[in-house]
């Protein structure tokens, strides 16, 4: 039987701002090859836990390791293998698409071809157009563009497709499922629940900073009183208000 490798492991993660606690005792694993979603509604703690794993915020408590490395003492080495996108990059509107290409890829050793990326999402005729003259589907996929720049083994997508429309997303879902395809492992948040059925081999579903589910898309529904994942999610978050449930961890083992 093939030895599974983990690419992502936290532990206990927990992480307060000013004493209110914004994930608490967060656990999970991502094997090598994995897409992995990380859902939860807006201020659910996702972002926060995503900054965790990479380093830039401290956390209290807890445990964390991407490919390996402890990603507080080891974050100049991890920066090298891990590609990010967050949902509200900012760069510099007046620089060129090529031009912000070139300054992404000088600060990685060993770069993946921006021009080959720039085709794949469609971007080749905009690498004159400065960023500010991009639409906002443009400008997502130019910044999944740049997380991919580093030719990572990891990859941290925020709301991947947010302001594309059907046919770019699902060109989008082909490119990544194709990454995965070459030994690529992505963790992603979306909003999208068709989105994380067709690509994620697994879920965390986080409520407050609690995980509320953890497995896979399937045993998520079968958990659920629900029929389909968007509904699930909606049962799991109590979004619409119909749970009823008390707060309480569901993991699927």
């Amino acid at each position: 039987m093939k030895e599974k490798c983990i690419t992502i492991k936290a532990e206990d993660l927990n992480k307060s701002y000013n004493g209110v606690k914004v994930v608490t005792e967060l656990s999970f694993t991502v094997e090598r090859e994995q897409i992995f979603g990380l859902l939860g509604a807006n201020g659910a703690g996702k972002t926060t836990a995503i900054e965790c794993l990479l380093g830039p915020k401290a956390f209290e408590a807890g445990s964390i390791e991407v490919l390996g490395m402890n990603p507080v003492k080891e974050r100049r080495k991890l920066f090298e293998r891990v590609g990010v996108q967050f949902q509200e990059s900012a760069y510099q509107e007046k620089i060129s698409v090529g031009e912000l290409c070139e300054v992404t890829a000088a600060l990685y050793r060993n770069p993946a071809d921006y021009e080959t990326l720039l085709m794949q999402f469609g971007l080749s005729d905009k690498k004159k157009s400065c960023v500010s003259e991009l639409s906002g589907g443009q400008r997502q996929r130019l910044f999944i563009v740049l997380a991919l720049i580093p030719d990572p083994e990891v990859v941290f997508l925020d709301e991947l497709t947010t302001g594309l429309d059907a046919k770019a997303r699902r060109e989008v879902w082909r490119y990544l499922e194709r990454m995965k395809e070459n030994g690529l492992t992505i963790l992603i948040t979306s909003h999208f629940m068709d989105e994380v059925e067709i690509l994620c081999d697994k879920i965390l579903i986080l409520k407050k900073g609690l995980t509320v589910f953890s497995g896979t898309v399937k045993e998520a529904v079968e958990a659920s009183p629900a029929e389909n994942l968007e509904d699930a999610y909606l049962w799991f978050t109590d979004e619409e208000g119909t749970n009823g449930k008390e707060e309480q961890n569901h993991e699927s083992l």
